[in-house]
């Protein structure tokens, strides 16, 4: 069985970088993250192993500790300021990225636009997003639009994990819904979301089966899957290498290999070493 790993995959920069700062503070004091630093329960682990605690970012003032993190997810500038204002230190390693999808929001909002954010209203970057804008409207799926209201100027920005080519087609529909409206897009979609779809679809075109390494609340490991399943092939979520099947790789003969952006280096060579074991024992 062969194996290919993608060009492009697992940790980021932002959440690598997020992660050495939270280490480096969790050796030197303790601290308390705001929330979860990354969707990855690998890296959830090593930081309780660490001493870290956690707290809820929507709760100022209740952290057990006087340092406190807020995540590579960011927050609204409303929230950070009240951790502030509670007499907390407060590190910020939101992810350069992320920071650029709020400040293009806030331009729009500034210039006169009615804020609309592409992505999960659930999710913790979009409700930071959201947070300094009540008015903005969320949406996700195409079959919202029709709910939205009627503005002259509509200004748009995505959760920046979002697949690039869904956001595109939502941009396009809300344009024929609204024809009569200047509707303009900041493509707030990162690099890294971008570069691993891409590689994806290079790894659909030459495997049978996909294995996508990330945490099962990681949005941006589920739309990996979603993309490879959406190109009709077998896609199969793991967190760790133990959560491999025998039964998923009867018969294959090419498995490619990927990765979220979340995702530690060391888990995803675990899984390939794996698979490569599994293609030992089907051989």
């Amino acid at each position: 069985m062969k194996i290919t790993l993608a060009t492009h995959y697992g940790m980021c920069f932002g959440v690598r970088d997020a992660l050495r700062t939270t280490r480096q503070l969790a050796d030197a004091q303790p601290v308390t993250i705001l929330g979860e630093l990354v969707h990855n329960p690998l890296v959830q682990a090593d930081l309780a192993a660490r001493g870290v605690h956690s707290a809820d970012l929507h709760h100022p003032g209740q952290a057990s500790t006087e340092t406190v993190v807020i995540t590579a997810h960011g927050a609204a500038d409303k929230d950070r300021a009240a951790w502030v204002s509670a007499g907390f230190a407060v590190t910020d390693t939101t992810c350069p990225l992320v920071r650029k999808a709020h400040t293009a929001l806030a331009q729009l909002v500034a210039a006169g636009f009615h804020p609309v954010i592409i992505g999960q209203a659930t999710h913790v970057e979009v409700r930071g997003l959201a947070g300094d804008f009540p008015q903005a409207d969320i949406l996700l799926e195409e079959t919202e639009i029709s709910a939205l209201g009627q503005h002259e100027k509509i200004g748009v920005v995505s959760q920046t994990t979002q697949p690039i080519v869904k956001v595109q087609r939502l941009i396009q529909c809300l344009r024929e819904r609204f024809p009569n409206s200047e509707v303009v897009f900041r493509d707030t979609v990162c690099q890294p979301t971008k570069d691993r779809q891409t590689a994806l679809e290079q790894l659909c075109q030459q495997n049978e089966v996909v294995v996508v390494v990330g945490g099962r609340h990681s949005n941006n490991t589920r739309q990996l899957v979603l993309a490879a399943q959406a190109l009709g092939v077998r896609a199969f979520q793991v967190e760790r290498a133990e959560d491999l099947r025998p039964d998923w790789f009867h018969g294959v003969h090419r498995v490619g290999l990927t990765a979220g952006t979340s995702t530690l280096e060391e888990t995803v060579a675990a899984v390939q070493v794996r698979l490569e074991h599994l293609g030992t024992m089907a051989a």
